[in-house]
């Protein structure tokens, strides 16, 4: 599938980047006719606790990948600095074609404003399964009835906005349209989606943005409501479809959380060629639809070397926001 940018404030250029095949050992062994084969059990980390967003997708990519590979796919929650305990687990097992990571946002994130021992160069990518872009959003009694609204408001007055940690999507979406629009916002950072609700409701804040996912039950209650989408068009899902895109406001920024799965550097080209090859099978299966459509993220996909240029661009983009 065509890639497109993902997170833009103005024009943003695109730069791509090649991956060089790398050679080295691979967990697993090979098959009768010389394929790569994972052998019958494979480890999914996820580097984040479970219940959450990182952990729903990583099961739910696990238990398909387990339909097409006919292997046993265990899912382990490795927790700690972020995501960066599990990062370094996967960077530990260099060139086993057995251990994969249910990868997001913190990939990128993470070496800007942490001291890590590894960037996305470090892994092999294999699977960008889909693209969760946030809604910006207010509590059902806001007189805020756009984003143009809020806009105009911070121009004048101190609006706060809430954020889910302090480097998370929500916090680079903001900051793209500070960028923009010339206006700077209060933050507040909460630990968790909920929190950022939690507080949205209560008044203490004037404005959230969050992927529709994690917004489903207080959107569908009437709790809160959507201003617009930071998405290139409009949402398909019934529930999502009239809110308008930041584009339709006058609001020229886009930002996605992606969510897919990576595996350790250094594997052997048969075993990446094979995680792509059943990862692509994945994507046809009634479970890939299901996770999407659950989850209400947008089915756009990225394979092998056209994954590692959709994250060389992210990360530029990214470093501009955090790395300032």
């Amino acid at each position: 599938m065509k890639r497109r940018s993902v997170l833009t404030a103005g024009a943003i250029g695109t730069v791509g980047l090649a991956l060089s095949a790398c050679s080295g050992g691979s967990g697993g062994g090979s098959s009768a006719d010389g394929e790569f084969d994972p052998g019958n059990r494979v480890t999914m980390i996820v580097p984040f606790s479970a219940g959450g967003g990182s952990d729903i997708a990583g099961r739910a990519i696990a238990a398909g990948l387990e339909e097409v590979t006919g292997a046993t796919i265990t899912v382990e929650n490795r927790v700690g600095g972020s995501g960066a305990v599990g990062y370094s687990g996967l960077t530990n097992a260099e060139g086993d074609g057995s251990m994969l990571l249910a990868s997001e946002t913190a990939l990128i994130t993470l070496p800007i404003v942490q001291d890590v021992d590894f960037t996305y160069e470090s892994f092999t990518p294999i699977m960008k399964a889909g693209e969760d872009y946030n809604l910006v959003v207010v509590a059902a009694d806001s007189p805020f009835q756009s984003i143009t609204d809020v806009i105009e408001a911070a121009k004048t007055e101190q609006l706060n906005a809430a954020v889910s940690g302090a480097t998370g999507p929500d916090h680079i979406a903001w900051s793209l349209i500070e960028q923009e629009q010339g206006i700077t916002l209060e933050r507040v950072t909460f630990e968790s989606s909920s929190e950022v609700l939690a507080a949205l409701m209560g008044g203490h804040v004037q404005v959230a943005a969050s992927s529709p996912g994690e917004l489903t039950g207080q959107l569908e209650s009437g709790d809160i409501r959507a201003l617009c989408a930071l998405a290139p068009e409009r949402y398909e899902y019934d529930l999502l479809a009239d809110i308008p895109t930041g584009s339709e406001e006058g609001v020229e920024v886009t930002f996605a959380q992606w969510r897919g799965f990576i595996a350790p550097g250094g594997i052997d080209d048969a075993a990446k060629e094979y995680w792509i090859a059943k990862a692509k099978e994945y994507e046809q299966s009634d479970a890939y639809k299901e996770f999407i459509e659950s989850n209400m993220l947008q089915p756009v996909t990225a394979y092998g070397d056209d994954f590692v240029e959709y994250l060389h661009e992210y990360a530029a983009d990214v470093e501009s926001v955090l790395g300032n």
